[in-house]
């Protein structure tokens, strides 16, 4: 759903309670008419001495429900289905940047400072405003966290360049390149995975067909025993719709994809000091010991 639409607009919790009370009351008006109309019947029936007072139409009607049914699980499998898909994209584009992100964090320690320190800084900066940008919902505060975000990247590619005249000479400057533009490449495809949903018309087109169904069943059912087994079919299938809705909400959701690919590489950062990738630099190579048959 797209984030202005008016099904996302609305908590899933408030979304789900109401869809299951019109759900619940068609099914109960469904049934009282339903029962009127068997009455009828059965009156038309007397009056004229038949005794089929049920009507030709009840085995049309037990046909008729199972094949609804049917359609309706193939139809909530097809959506949770593009919406799984969905989600696990995002999730797996979340791993895909934490390893692009600390390639080139690794790679940035080859050059010369101030190069060095302040792309390191705009990486670490980076990757905290990503893990909060992901925290939530699109607020003002996370409109402008993603302002930050935008301004990092042009700065990340601004030290970039500034960067690489140091290293030009070297034969791993063009993997450093390659290696941030990664980043940056990945910083638009997880935007654009938090924006591809589930079409809305999908989830509407399921909202009437679940309201007719229960229609339908309230109309064939005649006990109230029937009716409060057909409430409980009514709770899944409203659980199960809105399940899908929650997933299909990456931002708002209550099941997102998990951030802990990039916490933990925001931990690496801080914990380990840019400085301890220097414990070996600068010191002389040792010769190795010449062998006998080279003394001789």
């Amino acid at each position: 759903m797209e984030p202005s639409s008016p099904l996302s607009a609305v908590p899933i919790l408030i979304l789900g309670l109401i869809l299951l009370a019109v759900v619940i009351g068609l099914t109960w008006a469904g049934m009282k008419y339903g029962i009127s109309a068997m009455e009828k019947r059965r009156a038309a029936a007397k009056q004229a001495g038949s005794s089929d007072a049920e009507g030709p139409d009840d085995d049309v009607n037990g046909a008729i429900v199972p094949a609804m049914l049917g359609l309706l699980a193939l139809l909530l499998g097809f959506t949770f289905a593009l919406a799984v898909d969905r989600f696990e994209t995002r999730r797996g584009l979340v791993l895909e940047e934490a390893n692009a992100i600390g390639t080139a964090y690794l790679q940035t320690q080859v050059l010369p400072q101030p190069h060095r320190e302040r792309l390191s800084a705009l990486l670490v900066r980076y990757t905290d405003n990503r893990i909060a940008l992901a925290a939530g919902p699109l607020t003002e505060e996370r409109r402008s966290l993603l302002a930050e975000n935008d301004r990092t990247v042009n700065d990340i590619w601004a030290a970039t360049l500034a960067g690489f005249d140091s290293i030009k000479n070297l034969d791993m400057s063009s993997t450093f390149v390659s290696s941030i533009n990664a980043v940056i490449d990945l910083d638009t495809s997880r935007k654009t995975g938090r924006m591809a949903h589930v079409p809305e018309e999908v989830f509407w087109v399921l909202i009437v067909y679940v309201l007719v169904v229960a229609v339908i069943i309230g109309y064939i059912i005649r006990t109230r025993s029937s009716f409060y087994l057909a409430c409980v079919m009514h709770v899944l299938v409203v659980m199960s719709l809105m399940l899908i809705m929650d997933i299909d909400r990456p931002a708002s959701g209550g099941i997102r994809e998990s951030q802990f690919p990039m916490k933990l590489l925001s931990q690496s950062m801080h914990a380990e000091p840019r400085s301890a990738y220097d414990r070996w630099r600068g010191q002389p190579v040792s010769q190795p010991s010449p062998t006998p048959a080279e003394m001789e």
